[in-house]
């Protein structure tokens, strides 16, 4: 008998992308501070790929220690702009900021998964996908998050692809899954070899 799945987040994409691929799951959201454990290893000098994978692993690991016998799947992503980490925003205001600033240039997404069973972690990957962003006007900008607010303020950048944002972009390069905030393909392919999905 394999393992129970769990998904240590509140993401409904990630987990509508889990469903739709097959997966039978529970969802626990687990309680961490991110932007104290963020601030922490940033001030620690860690990267920001380090970040993302320490985020997941956290998550995953605050809900495998309420969950024996089954493997728990947290995940993190993180929006890099020359080097700097962009949080979620917090007002509408924050979300035009950071699409002012990331209007006309590139950004590093990265998204972390990381899988624990109740003796650590078994399993851990680290996405990376690059976008480019057009140069909108003000006015569509301001619209565009009036619009849209109650979706993106819970996302980095102030953008949903799978939404409207797309309109933003005119180059992504990388994986779907790993944008929308998980490496979905890698994930299924591991989750194969181990036997919990059939192969």
């Amino acid at each position: 008998m394999s393992s129970p799945l769990v998904l240590a987040s509140g993401s409904g994409i990630r987990a509508t992308l889990l469903r739709n691929a097959g997966l039978t799951f529970d969802v626990e959201v687990p309680r961490v501070d991110e932007s104290a454990v963020r601030d922490s290893l940033l001030e620690e000098g860690a990267l920001p790929r380090d970040i993302a994978d320490a985020l997941a692993d956290l998550k995953a690991a605050k809900v495998a220690a309420r969950r024996p016998g089954a493997l728990v799947i947290g995940c993190d992503q993180v929006l890099v702009h020359d080097g700097e980490i962009l949080s979620k925003p917090e007002t509408p205001d924050e979300a035009l900021d950071q699409l002012r600033l990331l209007s006309g240039r590139s950004h590093t997404l990265l998204s972390a998964a990381v899988v624990h069973d109740e003796g650590g972690a078994v399993w851990r990957h680290v996405g990376e996908a690059r976008l480019t962003m057009r140069r909108p006007s003000e006015d569509w900008l301001e619209a565009y998050v009036a619009r849209n607010w109650e979706s993106i303020r819970h996302s980095v950048g102030g953008y949903k692809l799978e939404e409207e944002g797309v309109q933003l972009f005119t180059q992504v390069r990388g994986d779907h899954f790993t944008i929308l905030g998980i490496p979905l393909l890698e994930l299924l392919s591991w989750l194969m070899l181990r036997g919990t999905l059939p192969s």
